[in-house]
């Protein structure tokens, strides 16, 4: 059986269980909003919550999606029995996460939330072209109009943010300096692109997209301000082997087999920007008929 840990109304895990269904494979799947006991019959470990129940033996593939398998906590009375009790339980969860990791598996829950500044050191290190960052408190150092601003937080949207609901965080431009000091922020060197490239990544294959965003001055800078009058050309494209080679070892020293990473090809160069583990992928899949949830579906 295969396990899926996701979230409720979480698309991508919704195409990929058409393809699930499509080919007869039994999987389950757990949300955010569930929380699990651990429980023991015939000797057996199963856990369950309100609308699941499963042995960690019938497991057989794990996809790691989005959110995470969550426990129920108990307490005690006694401070002294409720720390020994807590302990008890950290192992026991540490048990069942291991199990599952240790299956047939896209991705896992421990290692799926990357650190930006962490994954730009490591592929500086396997050799990918890295524009040049620095973290600050201030523009002192920002050469202006040659220098952009992006989060590092693997979550880029603010709920509840003044008068909207929900509020993007894209990538910036400087363009004038700051007089006051602020919270540590990062900076990157601009670079001057032909086009943006997107590569969906899993287990060594690479199924990878040009975006021609450079000419629209609403996507130049960042292609997720989406022009939906006038959408960006996405057409199929090859990274170059010795590209492909240097991020698969990238993924493999962050024990992550699955992702969306994305590039700047600028002249001769391709310049390695951030891998995301749990993008979305599902547009350029589409556009350019990789069918990507279907690898995925196989792959379980």
């Amino acid at each position: 059986m295969i396990l899926i840990i996701s979230k409720n109304q979480e698309t991508t895990t919704n195409e990929v269980i058409k393809w699930l269904i499509a080919m007869g494979k039994k999987f389950v799947r757990v949300n955010e909003d569930e929380f699990f006991e651990i429980k023991v019959a015939q000797k057996r470990v199963y856990i369950k919550s309100y609308r699941n129940r499963f042995f960690l033996d019938e497991i057989e593939s794990v996809w790691y999606r989005r959110g995470g398998i969550k426990f129920k906590k108990f307490q005690y009375n006694n401070p002294s029995v409720d720390s020994h009790m807590q302990e008890h339980q950290h192992w026991l969860e540490d048990y069942v996460i291991k199990t599952i990791e240790s299956k047939r598996h896209i991705n896992k829950q421990s290692t799926s939330a990357v650190n930006k500044l962490l994954v730009l050191e490591q592929a500086k290190k396997v050799g990918l072209d890295v524009p040049e960052y620095f973290l600050a408190e201030n523009t002192d150092d920002v050469v202006l109009n040659r220098t952009i601003t992006k989060p590092i937080t693997g979550n880029i949207t603010i709920s509840a943010y003044e008068d909207y609901s929900e509020s993007i965080m894209y990538t910036n431009i400087i363009e004038e300096k700051e007089q006051d000091r602020f919270f540590i922020s990062f900076f990157q060197e601009k670079i001057e692109k032909d086009f943006e490239i997107r590569s969906f990544y899993l287990n060594g294959k690479f199924y990878s997209t040009a975006i021609i965003s450079q000419s629209d001055e609403q996507t130049k800078t960042d292609f997720r301000k989406y022009n939906l009058e006038k959408p960006n050309r996405n057409v199929r494209y090859n990274l170059p082997n010795y590209v492909e080679e240097k991020v698969h070892q990238l993924m493999q020293l962050l024990d992550v087999n699955c992702g969306s990473i994305d590039f700047i090809k600028s002249d001769e160069k391709f310049y390695f920007l951030e891998v995301n583990t749990v993008g979305q992928f599902l547009g350029v899949s589409s556009i350019c008929n990789y069918a990507a949830e279907k690898a995925i579906a196989e792959y379980l």
